[in-house]
Order: C-alpha cells, then structure tokens, then sequence
C-alpha cells in the first residue's frame, strides 16, 4: 500500500519512521489562510483535511494519505507559526510560567472514504528567563513551528510536563491515527513498512 503523508514537518516525518512507517512526503501547497474559525481544534481538523484532500486528488484513490496540522490554543488565542522573531518572543515571554493547549487535526483518506479528528494535549511552558528565549528565537527554530516551540529539539528544555499524548505535541499523534487508519479497514501492523 502507499503511504502518503501531506505534510513537510520533518517532525511528523521521523514519528512516522520511529513507528516502523516509511511514507513517501508529497507537500500540498494550499493556501492555509483560506480557513479562519476562532476555535483551535476546529482550525487544525479543516487544516488537515484540506491538506489531505489536496495531496489525495494528486494520487491514486487506493493510497493512504495523512493530513495533520498543529495550533497551540493560549489564553482564547490561536497560535500557529510566527511570522517572524518578534512574535516568537513576545509569545514565549507570555506562555512562559504558564500552559496552552495543543491541537493537532488528523485526517486519513483512502478509496474515497475518509475520516477526520483531532488529538488535544496540554502543555506546561517553564518559567525561562528574558535570556533563554532570546538565546532559544535566534536559533530559528521556533520560527517554524506552531507555538513558537518544539517538544522534541531545543525547545523540549522549556517544557516542564505535558498531560495526554506526547506524539501529538510533536505533530502527529500515533494512537489518534491508528484509530482512524483502523476506520479505514487499515490494521496498523499492515502499514509497518520500514526495514529497522
């Protein structure tokens, strides 16, 4: 079976291929600002399934193709990427000390059918310093990545806990998926497909 995931995160790429799943990336190119909803996981799902959807009309209707997207819910705001070092800043001097809420939208599509959910973990920001965050935005990572911050790079230093799934804080939420996956007739050992 092809396994198709329409999404460019390096991040979603390497939880994928640490599960035992080799996809092939096919990016989808669509204009995310075509959604606009104040709700943070509703925002994610619809982000997931128009990427998904796009990829899916690019390949043959029996591959299986994954769309997620992230967006940390903070204090009644929705954050996706920054669009640049200020706002990478003045958002961590703000989540700092505190918690957000990340959502990340799944959606699977094989055959015509498809389905759509999303996972939502809570995530504990420590109490860094003026020093750490400038030290952490000029490494340019958290310019490229919803909140602001990763769990799995130099950002995971910055976090003091999570409560639910720590896959989906890193972008793909691997029980999520197999329950939708398993919605499309799909075994998940069926998909183990990279040679260790």
């Amino acid at each position: 079976m092809r396994i198709v995931l329409a999404s460019q995160s390096p991040a979603r790429l390497a939880t994928l291929r640490a599960a035992g799943i080799e996809p092939e990336v096919v990016v989808s190119g669509v204009d995310e600002d075509q959604i606009t909803t104040t709700d943070a996981a509703n925002l994610a799902t619809a982000l997931a399934q128009l990427k998904c959807r796009a990829v899916a009309a690019q390949v043959e209707p029996d591959a299986l193709v994954i769309g997620c997207d992230s967006v940390l819910a903070f204090e009644g705001e929705i954050f996706g990427k920054p669009s640049g070092p200020a706002e990478a800043t003045a958002r961590w001097r703000r989540m700092r000390g505190r918690s957000g809420v990340l959502h990340t939208g799944h959606c699977v599509r094989r055959g015509g059918e498809e389905f759509l959910e999303a996972a939502s973990t809570i995530v504990h920001f420590a109490a860094i310093t003026d020093a750490e965050i400038d030290a952490y935005v000029a490494t340019g990572e958290p310019l490229h990545v919803a909140g602001a911050f990763t769990l799995d790079g130099l950002g995971g230093a910055f976090i003091t806990g999570i409560e639910g799934d720590h896959h989906n804080v890193v972008g793909l939420s691997l029980p999520l998926l197999r329950e939708l996956v398993g919605d499309l007739g799909i075994s998940w050992p069926d998909l183990w497909n990279r040679s260790s």
